[in-house]
């Protein structure tokens, strides 16, 4: 949902668009652009990306469903909701109860939005879909993809402030809607 007020800034017009580097997990483009005062960007660089979709699922018992794997780019490993890439041909949530069975095993449950958000409004063109799935079971095991390694941890929803406080959760677009979680009731 866009809010809009009558004295925003408006929209920069596009002189030119020229494709940079093209791959699936990595497309560049360069943008020469006119702002409202007439001044011009030669080069304003827009990586696109598909969307992305992630879950907050919780256990009948009260206990967030997470996962740990390495992330290259930071050279760490930390807690992070079930995530993935929105495939061409689902709907969001095709997407996060898809990401959710394949990384944790669970699935069920009653599921609702929780969260939209973009990663860097700035710079990329996505958005991340944040789904609430409450009552889920585990029903199999993990069908990762060749390159995941990922472990599945239950954390007790009361100890899930203190992970994000005390920096065990360092993914932006997971510690927003786990606190806008726990504020709407009062875990927080």
């Amino acid at each position: 949902m866009s809010i809009y007020f009558e004295n925003d800034p408006p929209q920069w017009e596009v002189l030119d668009s020229t494709y940079l580097h093209r791959r699936p997990w990595l497309t560049l483009r360069q943008d020469k652009v006119k702002l409202t005062s007439g001044r011009t960007i030669d080069d304003y660089y827009i990586q696109e990306f598909p969307s992305w979709v992630n879950v907050l699922a919780i256990t009948p018992d009260r206990q967030a469903v997470l996962v740990r794997q390495y992330r290259h780019g930071l050279g760490t490993v930390a807690f992070e909701l079930p995530a993935g890439v929105h495939e061409t041909g689902e709907s969001f949530l095709e997407a996060a109860q898809r990401e959710l069975l394949e990384e944790t095993g669970y699935r069920g449950g009653t599921w609702s939005p929780l969260m939209e958000l973009s990663p860097n409004p700035a710079l990329q063109t996505n958005l991340s879909y944040t789904f609430l799935a409450e009552g889920v079971q585990k029903t199999g095991e993990q069908q990762l993809d060749a390159t995941e390694e990922i472990t599945v941890h239950l954390v007790p929803l009361d100890a899930l402030h203190s992970l994000i406080m005390d920096g065990a959760m360092v993914q932006a677009l997971h510690a927003a809607p786990v606190l806008k979680y726990l504020l709407q009731n009062s875990l927080g």
